[in-house]
């Protein structure tokens, strides 16, 4: 049976296979499995610093990946919402409709 390819395979593995190979072994083989912090808490900084930073093409996932690390999407919407004060209000209003769509894309 073939193995479903990666989020990373998926998205550029074709173009930079080298890329998702350390996309894999290394951020999510290593990085997100290191003891001190929860993967929970790594998807909160992961989301807050990829708003902060207007990095959305990544936002819808790393989104996704925080609902199914047991962020709940009130956490979610106070996060953002807290951000609009740390970084400015253009970030917050512009994640908040990926948000939406990740919610209603997942039934949340």
């Amino acid at each position: 049976m073939a193995q479903t390819p990666s989020p990373a395979r998926q998205a550029f593995g074709d173009i930079a296979p080298a890329l998702a190979d350390y996309t894999d072994a290394v951020l999510f083989g290593d990085v997100w499995k290191r003891p001190n912090l929860s993967p929970r808490d790594r998807s909160l900084v992961t989301i807050a610093s990829l708003i902060s930073l207007y990095r959305h093409n990544e936002l819808p996932f790393h989104l996704k990946r925080a609902l199914d690390n047991g962020v709940t999407k009130d956490e979610i919407i106070e996060t953002i919402t807290h951000l609009a004060f740390y970084g400015g209000w253009p970030v917050a209003n512009t994640a908040l409709p990926i948000a939406r769509k990740v919610f209603e894309d997942a039934g949340a």
